[in-house]
């Protein structure tokens, strides 16, 4: 299978079953990895809309913000992120979220 058709599949999915997490989460991913970094951060962005407590969402959101140099997006991001980990009790979020967000500083 080709990323594309890969992409089509997770596309596919998402029309089925668009409150799926892992789905949404699959395509930002696919995305993300194509190179498709705004459709991936749009991914993202909804995933987060739609299921908020899905974790994994907000390390991955905010890399692709850096990625576009969009520091101060990403802060934000891992905020919100940090704070959703700490709720949910995983603590092996928190702490990456923490690490990503203190690496950055105090974006402009």
């Amino acid at each position: 299978m080709t990323p594309e058709q890969r992409l089509e599949a997770f596309r596919q999915i998402v029309e089925r079953s668009p409150d799926d997490p892992f789905a949404r989460y699959s395509l930002a991913m696919g995305n993300r990895g194509a190179g498709h970094l705004e459709e991936a951060i749009l991914g993202f962005e909804e995933l987060a809309r739609r299921v908020p407590g899905y974790v994994p969402t907000y390390l991955m959101w905010g890399q692709t913000l850096e990625m576009q140099d969009r520091a101060a997006d990403a802060a934000g991001v891992y905020d919100q992120g940090i704070r959703v980990a700490r709720q949910a009790g995983n603590a092996h979020a928190l702490s990456e979220l923490t690490q990503a967000r203190d690496a950055l500083g105090r974006p402009d």
